[in-house]
């Protein structure tokens, strides 16, 4: 099933537009010395809270990349704990061009198992087309955001 597809069910099933956004910080994990269990356990009980809630989840990698390689190993491991039937949006902002573009786009859908993921698309196509040529996924193109010196570039 396709990242549409499955979102309108999620949309329909959950009677919801809600998109979780998945940003850990060392402020909102539960206590404890294990930087690992402790994304595990934070993000289990905000899937646990919010599976009926919600028509996607979105993680944002840069939040789990600053904890080193304990936060990408807790990333691919709660990435299973997301419902199959509700999909799952790697944000990485990623915008690269040629094999660097082939390598982003294997591993956010090879490994990381995303449904869809965020893109910048500053250097054109061809930081897009590795991550579009898999029909059953889609990318979210950042166009216009709103953050203050955005406008010294956009």
């Amino acid at each position: 099933m396709g990242f549409i597809e499955k979102l309108n069910k999620a949309i329909e099933r959950n009677n919801s537009l809600l998109c979780v956004g998945m940003d850990p910080t060392r402020q909102v994990l539960p206590p404890g010395e294990d930087t690992f269990a402790r994304l595990l356990s934070w993000a289990q009980a905000l899937i646990e809270q919010t599976r009926d809630l919600v028509c996607c989840y979105k993680p944002n990698i840069a939040f789990f990349e600053q904890f080193g390689p304990k936060g990408i190993r807790a990333l691919y491991e709660i990435i299973p704990m997301i419902p199959e039937d509700i999909p799952f949006i790697l944000d990485a902002k990623r915008g690269d061009i040629g094999s660097t573009a082939e390598a982003y786009a294997t591993a956010c859908y090879q490994w990381f198992k995303a449904d869809a993921v965020t893109l910048s698309p500053y250097l054109g196509q061809d930081a897009v087309k590795p991550f579009v040529e898999n029909e059953e996924k889609s990318v979210f193109l950042l166009c216009q955001t709103s953050n203050p010196s955005a406008s010294e570039i956009q």
